[in-house]
């Protein structure tokens, strides 16, 4: 656990070395864990690579205060089940459509399929385009699901900055997917 820390106190400083064995150290066995999960190993190696990409993207002002390990497992916990929650609500709204007065020996709608693709993309694109922190506060709430205090204590800031941030990120969400229902309206 001490050698984690310090293998970590080194990735804070930019050492892509440690980072390298700290990936080698915990790469297979994350993996291991998040197809145990979500069934599926190609879906896991991508759930673990975001983890360690949002690692070294956030090395400098990450703060770890239980083990580092600890840390990676439930980072990858997190991910996978928001993965879970992500396919369950696909494969209801794909239900609806099939079965939704569309004629099911037809399939689905492909208009409402595009449409779906659309409201996907406004949704991707939106959240890319929100300010860096306020995209990493979103990111770390919804996709990670840290709550308001975590988030505030690993990042430095207010509860109250976090709470803005959420609302704004939130608002403009919101506001990307009204306009996009009024355009095809």
């Amino acid at each position: 656990m001490l050698n984690d820390f310090l293998l970590f106190g080194k990735i804070k400083d930019g050492d892509i070395k440690a980072f390298e064995t700290l990936f080698r150290l915990y790469h297979a066995p994350l993996c291991l864990y998040a197809s145990g999960i979500t069934g599926r190993r190609d879906v896991a190696e991508d759930i673990v690579q975001d983890v360690f990409y949002l690692i070294w993207k956030t090395r400098a002002t990450m703060q770890i205060h239980r083990s580092v390990k600890s840390y990676l497992y439930g980072a990858v916990k997190n991910q996978s089940f928001l993965y879970l929650e992500h396919m369950q609500i696909r494969e209801q709204y794909e239900a609806r459509i099939l079965n939704g007065g569309t004629d099911t020996a037809a399939g689905p709608d492909p208009h409402e399929q595009m449409e779906y693709a659309e409201l996907e993309a406004v949704v991707e694109r939106t959240l890319a385009g929100l300010p860096e922190r306020r995209q990493r506060i979103f990111h770390m709430h919804r996709m990670e699901g840290q709550k308001y205090s975590e988030i505030a204590e690993r990042l430095a800031i207010s509860v109250k900055t976090v709470e803005a941030e959420m609302a704004k990120a939130c608002r403009q969400l919101r506001h990307n997917v009204e306009k996009y229902y009024k355009n095809i309206s």
